[in-house]
């Protein structure tokens, strides 16, 4: 009974072994070769597939996704002769599972030489500052470069990314000075552009406001001279509507001489001629005075403490 037993157990174990073999589940994005005895058969897709036991092998399982892969910074000289270090990036795909496998050894490590390669050839005709402002038509160039070669293995490359350009460390420092001097001529250009705008705007305003006052005290010196026109018309007209002789105005004119005179500065009074007039009109006016009954007289109008010349 026991040899049986043994012989039971494995069979089932061989029966077990089988089935795990027969039945092969690959991962969704992925594929698998198939080789019978040594030789590619076929190609299992995504799903539940079945196997010869035994007979059929997986060569290998492939990942269909897109993958992303960094490279370490490789050393280029440039046309000027200047040795930088570049760093790349690539991102690729599996499109034919068979061709990845059989017609290329590694082709992670071949899409690396390529890229080293090619990256040399186009950084070789170009120099320094040319390199480091031409990214994107070197990530195109070494894309379409790329793309033709792997493409008998089965590997589409969707993106070729320059990660980084390191010149050398006396050009790094050589070119920071150069930017902090043209940053300095910016700001210095921006200040004394701020300056000029400042000083522009401020003489703007000292126009106007010159426009302005002087504008003021056109209209102020308008009203002034308009009230006093008025002033003088008022007068003229009260003066005229009262109808004043020449006696009137030969008084008010003589009460208007000791205000001429006023003043310690005045050292010589000067009569004009007009005042004879005057008294000829004030004698008149005397002449044909009367005396009030109670006796009263006239009194003597005080002179001026200043001898006046002769009447002409």
């Amino acid at each position: 009974m026991e040899p049986i037993i043994i012989v039971l157990i494995i069979l089932v174990v061989l029966v077990f072994i089988a089935l795990i073999k027969t039945i092969q589940v690959i991962p969704q994005a992925s594929a698998a070769i198939v080789e019978r005895f040594g030789r590619y058969t076929r190609t299992l897709n995504a799903g539940l597939n079945i196997v010869v036991p035994f007979i059929d092998s997986i060569r290998n399982r492939i990942d269909l996704r897109e993958q992303v892969v960094p490279f370490p910074p490789q050393p280029v000289i440039t046309q000027d002769n200047l040795v930088v270090n570049i760093d790349t990036v690539i991102y690729y795909q599996v499109t034919d599972a068979r061709a990845a496998t059989y017609e290329v050894a590694s082709y992670i490590q071949a899409i690396e030489q390529l890229t080293v390669t090619t990256l040399r050839n186009i950084i070789g005709g170009m120099d320094l500052e040319r390199t480091l402002t031409s990214r994107e038509e070197i990530n195109a160039a070494l894309r379409g470069v790329l793309d033709e070669a792997t493409g008998k293995w089965g590997i589409r490359v969707n993106r070729v990314e320059l990660k980084a350009i390191e010149p050398p460390t006396s050009i790094q420092d050589s070119m920071e000075k150069q930017m902090r001097a043209d940053r300095d001529k910016r700001a210095a250009i921006l200040q004394a552009e701020g300056v000029r705008q400042s000083q522009i705007l401020t003489a703007e305003g000292e126009k106007q406001s010159s426009i302005l006052r002087a504008e003021g005290e056109a209209k102020a010196a308008a009203l002034r001279a308009e009230g006093e026109a008025q002033a003088i018309r008022v007068v003229f007209e009260s003066i005229h509507a009262g109808d004043p002789d020449q006696k009137l105005l030969s008084y008010q004119y003589l009460q208007m001489l000791p205000k001429i005179a006023e003043g310690d500065a005045n050292k010589l009074w000067i009569v004009p001629s007009e005042i004879g007039d005057a008294l000829k009109g004030l004698g008149g006016a005397l002449g044909n005075f009367t005396p009030p009954t109670g006796g009263g007289s006239i009194p003597k109008p005080s002179s001026p403490n200043r001898e006046a010349p002769p009447i002409d």
